[in-house]
């Protein structure tokens, strides 16, 4: 077989008249994008060709110390046979990577299984060295490499587009500026020459693999990847798109994956550091190979454009949240100042409940609240039914079927005066200009908490591809948040307190459950989802999406076990319901073919577990807690366990965790990531400032009753009950996945981003729900 490396190549470098040899693979063979991702130099997140050549040595991700990026050292030649200089330098620099390459690895296999490798140029001479550093057969370009049918693999070099580009100018951190585009297009001819030269010499229904095995600019991008001839599975690369099950995509590899096929093809057993999995085609692409380039290049222009957008994104949606937490805080207050002035004659907007009959709401006495029409009500330090979830809780209040509605509502239950009145207290005046101040709140706040499921869904539509990106995607991600808000807001539902919370919850469960069942197409390229570039993950839930999701799914049982309660259906068929879409939600969270999402099912286990319980109306105390952790362990290990029985081409990184653990790698691997969680956690301000003003807001302004608190939240508890335990079921499956995943502050960030504003929204119609009728 014959491995062509191409460091810098891009589908957008390809045409049939400047690269015809290429053209003709791709017509033949099936193609894909290819990520590159190594261990970048410092400040830079590219990968530079030695780095590349060198991941595809080990199978693993590898780089080289220092700035820059170094050029690929020339062997020192012996006869045929070159040894590379300074290679126990190389190899000694993986172990402080966090990924510990075996530098070696493919050539040594090679050799130790009888075979022989041949290596052009000095890029392919590192990628075929055994372990030693040594290579039976180099040669420093292809006219000088004789004979090639001797050898098992073939490594060729292709590097006139890196040599162009180490010829460019350096930047501030060492690495060379970007190529004009003439001498870009003039270095792909002559690597496009060199294929062409080296397929000539090779035998018949030899496999040819294609890379553009690293980056030849200051930005990282996907490249090129093309197989022809048999595959590992004896099937042939005919004209299609390739796969791998490292990423589950259509269309996406990695370079680790290069590694991985090139031991298949020859029929070695790949030892357990090859992290990567063989290419395997997958299906029919594009009908014609122009169409088959420009749907790849699309891949890559979506890379670049996210990462353009995705950092300005983040700071329009923290500061935006942060404005609309005082813009909503000041209608509060207002609420709260035009309450105490209420002229003579009126009844000001209450926030709680006469103490001689039961409210209109329906609640039970024992909810009932002494009189007190100030808007300084009981706190949730005052209320039993309103405690914070520390140890020893006290049980949620069911709701009483005992004083009927004379209006049933699909979620919890509503006032039957006017909104004009009953939420204000008198029709017209300042009242009713603080219901409407406070009614805008509501909307905006549900339109806020639809933004982060709205991050996901806007890959439905190709916004990348549009004029002005940044305000491409924003627009689209708002009109998607906007049409879910109409859809909370669309039947009865809108009327009561978790009416609109639960819609927003369901879509957001719903939408990703699917997503993730159906390979997590939504999350790729999303700004809050992975991109293919970093190469980070390309399947299941990422940690974003897992906060999303799980948040979500626990606010919109909440909803839907009041919806339940309030028709009289029994707590314990009420528990039970939820439990079973919980698990069914865990359960996607966790599962290899599916979420494959390891730090985030103990997590989610503790969250659904305190929900639960708060919900049954029993205490969650510390024991509990400890117990459900532990389920949570064994929930995950259990899964990883099962994954890692299945074959090594077929497993997750569960699978490979346990195997990391067995063969002593795992502590490289956990302190990587705890590295990256405090790294995140430290580096990310903005989201750590979102995170404390969004509790503030919560804990300070929607429930404490101080100046600028409204006593909202008990308010909203009085009315839902439920809502309580699926708040503090959220917010304890957000800091246990804090504690547990390697991206620090942003899951709290992101799963208050949509708790909060839902439950804002819920407060905000509690509050006009709880007012005494005008008479």
């Amino acid at each position: 077989m014959a491995l062509i490396g191409v460091p810098g190549l891009e589908w957008s470098d390809l045409n049939p008249s400047r690269t015809p040899n290429l053209w003709s693979l791709l017509s033949q063979g099936a193609s894909a994008s290819l990520s590159t991702r190594a261990v970048p130099p410092p400040d830079r997140g590219i990968t530079c060709p030695t780095a590349g050549w060198l991941t595809v040595s080990a199978g693993q991700r590898a780089g080289t110390a220092g700035k820059g990026c170094l050029q690929p050292p020339t062997p020192q030649l012996t006869g045929e046979a070159a040894k590379i200089p300074n290679w126990p330098a190389l190899t000694a620099y993986q172990s402080e990577t966090g990924f510990d390459a075996q530098l070696g690895t493919l050539g040594q296999l090679v050799t130790d299984n009888g075979g022989k490798v041949a290596a052009i140029g000095p890029g392919a001479a590192l990628a075929g060295a055994d372990k030693s550093g040594n290579i039976a057969k180099y040669a420093p370009s292809l006219d000088a490499a004789g004979d090639l049918t001797p050898y098992n693999l073939i490594i060729m070099d292709a590097a006139d587009l890196a040599t162009a580009w180490t010829a460019q100018p350096l930047d501030e951190y060492g690495v060379p500026t970007p190529l004009p585009a003439a001498a870009r297009q003039a270095a792909v001819t002559k690597a496009d020459q060199q294929i062409g030269a080296l397929i000539a010499k090779l035998p018949p229904n030899t496999t040819t693999l294609v890379a553009g095995i690293s980056d030849v600019s200051p930005l990282a991008h996907l490249h090129v990847a093309i197989a022809k001839g048999p595959s590992p599975s004896g099937r042939p690369y005919d004209h299609g798109y390739l796969t791998a099950t490292s990423t589950r995509q259509d269309a996406l590899v990695t370079i680790t994956d290069l590694t991985a096929t090139a031991i298949q093809l020859l029929g070695l057993p790949a030892p357990r550091q090859v992290v990567g999995r063989p290419w395997q085609p997958n299906g029919p692409t594009a009908a014609t190979p122009a169409e088959t380039v420009a749907e790849l290049a699309d891949g890559d222009l979506a890379s670049q454009v996210l990462r353009e957008v995705r950092g300005p994104f983040f700071a329009v949606l923290v500061t935006v949240q942060l404005l609309f937490y005082a813009f909503a805080a000041l209608a509060l207050r207002r609420r709260r100042d035009t309450a105490s002035s209420a002229p003579p004659g009126t009844t000001p907007p209450s926030t709680s409940f006469p103490s001689t009959e039961p409210p209109a709401t329906n609640l039970p006495a024992a909810e009932s609240s002494p009189s007190d029409s100030s808007i300084t009500g009981p706190s949730i330090a005052d209320h039993p039914s309103t405690q914070p979830p520390a140890t020893n809780l006290p049980p949620t209040e069911p709701p009483s079927a005992e004083h009927p509605s004379s209006e049933r509502s699909p979620i919890g239950r509503s006032s039957t005066t006017q909104e004009g009145t009953s939420a204000l207290g008198t029709p017209g005046g300042d009242f009713a200009s603080t219901s409407k101040l406070l009614r805008s709140v509501q909307i905006v706040a549900v339109i806020s908490g639809a933004i982060p499921i709205s991050t996901f869904l806007a890959q439905l539509v190709p916004w990348w591809t549009l004029p002005v990106p940044m305000l491409s995607v924003i627009v689209t991600i708002v009109a998607i948040a906007g049409l879910i808000t109409a859809l909370a807001f669309a039947g009865p539902w809108r009327a009561h307190v978790l009416g609109p919370l639960t819609v927003v919850a369901a879509v957001t469960s719903l939408a990703l459950l699917i997503d993730v069942m159906t390979g997590s197409k939504l999350q790729v390229n999303a700004v809050t989802g992975y991109e293919p570039v970093t190469g980070g993950r390309f399947y299941g839930f990422s940690n974003i999406a897992f906060a999303v999701y799980a948040t979500g799914t626990i606010l919109g049982l909440a909803g839907v076990a009041q919806w339940l309660l309030s028709r009289g259906v029994s707590r314990v068929v009420v528990v039970a319901a939820c439990a079973l879409y919980g698990g069914l939600a865990v359960f996607a969270d966790g599962w290899p073919s599916w979420g494959a999402d390891f730090g985030g099912v103990p997590a989610f286990v503790i969250g659904m577990a305190v929900f639960l319980i708060l919900l049954s109306g029993k205490r969650v105390s510390l024991l509990r807690l400890l117990l459900v952790g532990v389920v949570g362990i064994a929930l995950v290990g259990a899964l990883s366990v099962f994954d890692w029985l299945r074959p090594e081409s077929q497993r997750t990184h569960l699978g490979n965790f346990v195997q990391q653990i067995i063969d002593g790698q795992a502590w490289t691997v956990v302190g990587r990531k705890f590295s990256a969680m405090i790294g995140v956690t430290v580096g990310n301000w903005s989201l750590t400032l979102l995170s404390l003003v969004a509790l503030a807001f919560l804990f300070l302004i929607l429930d404490r009753p101080s100046r600028w608190g409204a006593s909202a939240l008990g308010q909203a508890y009085r009315l839902a009950p439920t809502l309580r335990a699926g708040l503090f079921g959220a917010l304890t499956c957000a800091f246990v996945g804090f504690l547990m995943n390697d991206s620090g502050i942003a899951i709290p960030a992101m799963a208050l981003t949509v708790a909060v504003p839902l439950t804002l929204a819920a407060c905000v119609r509690a509050l006009q729900l709880t007012t005494v009728p005008t008479d």
